[in-house]
């Protein structure tokens, strides 16, 4: 494998959201996001251009991985929480495995992190992926409590959930012997005491 700029990384035995995804979060720790060209992306992943954008719309997409389906899956598991829960449980729990990261990811999750926290050439498109995720937090408060989900009351709890969340980033990113779930139970705690039922 070689690793000067533009040449090839090691084409990937297949191709898949995660091994692009891999070999662009390599390249942008060692160049730098805005360095980094889409085509430097493609020929790294041993892949065309074109193959690339039919995973990922754009440059911007690829540290978000599969976060379209990650919301998806949250909204699911919010709508089979049992409705006798609490809606601060059902919150809590949903986040946390939204969250969870595979055994032996918590490395290459923790340059995506930094790297969309950190980059600003990123804030714009990640206000938009905060956004919808905020969305599937209040609709489903929305539902729970009989009002529209652009309610102040359902609204708030999307940018609370958000809030706590990121904040558990921050201290979990400023830490290298932390634990991200640790610290997202924490936070999520100053959740449940706002939403305590």
């Amino acid at each position: 494998m070689r690793h000067e700029r533009g040449e090839m990384f090691g084409r990937p035995r297949s191709t898949t959201h995660e091994s692009i995804e891999s070999v662009a979060l390599d390249l942008f720790h060692r160049d730098g996001f805005e360095q980094t060209t889409v085509d430097d992306i493609a020929t790294a992943a041993g892949i065309s251009r074109r193959t690339l954008f039919r995973y990922f719309a754009s440059k911007n997409d690829i540290p978000w991985g599969r976060f379209s389906e990650g919301l998806a899956e949250l909204a699911r598991r919010l709508d089979e929480a049992p409705h006798d829960e609490p809606v601060w449980q059902a919150l809590h729990d949903a986040i946390l495995d939204f969250n969870a990261v595979p055994a032996g990811g918590e490395e290459q999750h923790r340059r995506r992190m930094r790297l969309l926290l950190g980059t600003p050439a990123l804030q714009a498109h990640s206000a938009l992926m905060y956004a919808e995720w905020r969305g599937v937090i209040a609709r489903f408060v929305a539902e729970r409590r009989g009002i529209a989900a652009d309610d102040v009351r359902a609204v708030v709890v999307g940018h609370a959930a958000l809030g706590v969340s990121l904040a558990a980033y921050e201290t979990w990113l400023a830490h290298d012997d932390a634990d991200l779930g640790e610290q997202l139970d924490a936070a999520l705690g100053a959740l449940r005491d706002h939403l305590a039922e």
